[in-house]
């Protein structure tokens, strides 16, 4: 009973991360940063990847400096990696992973969660390298957006990822190697 219990259970940090999301979206960019730094104050570097990466693809969104908002997404790409490769390599080893491990809440869920993520956490950085004239890793992140948008369905998030991600190709192919002019704006989940 009690394991059906944590399944359906919310997950707090996640609820607060979408707290402070919506304090962004409605205007509120100095709070929710606040409130997202506290929190990742909270679960630390070495908290649930699943959090790590959700938490940090936000907070990039509020920086005002692009490299501190690339050193944000990078560190959700981190999580997210951190997460897949953990998943992956219980399965190689013929468990099939549940529940909660090591004190993380991995499984399933997690996983279905960050593979929904990587376009989007792609797409940022290759945004992000982008508005720093960093051309050639941004077409890396954005080759690697496009394999991962498999990963969507067809519906608003799906469109809308595949729509920057086709207006940022375009930008960075007019611009050719030397173009400064800044990405599109961010897509998130």
């Amino acid at each position: 009973m009690v394991e059906r219990q944590e399944q359906v259970a919310p997950d707090a940090v996640l609820t607060r991360i979408g707290q402070a999301v919506m304090l962004h979206h409605g205007g509120d960019r100095e709070e929710a940063r606040d409130r997202l730094r506290k929190l990742w104050a909270e679960i630390g570097d070495d908290g649930a990847p699943l959090h790590r990466c959700t938490l940090a693809h936000y907070m990039a969104d509020t920086q005002d400096d692009p490299g501190s908002e690339l050193a944000w997404d990078l560190r959700a790409l981190s999580a997210a990696d951190e997460l897949s490769d953990g998943l992956s390599a219980g399965r190689s080893a013929g468990r099939h992973i549940t529940g909660h491990s090591v004190g993380h809440p991995t499984g399933h869920h997690d996983e279905l969660a960050v593979r929904a993520f990587y376009p989007s956490l792609h797409l940022n950085l290759a945004a992000d390298y982008a508005r720093l004239g960093r051309h050639d890793a941004a077409r890396s992140h954005l080759r690697l957006a496009r394999v991962a948008l498999a990963t969507l369905e067809d519906d608003g998030h799906g469109d809308g990822t595949r729509t920057a991600l086709a207006r940022l190709e375009a930008r960075l192919d007019e611009e050719g190697p030397a173009g400064e002019t800044p990405g599109p704006p961010r897509q998130r989940p």
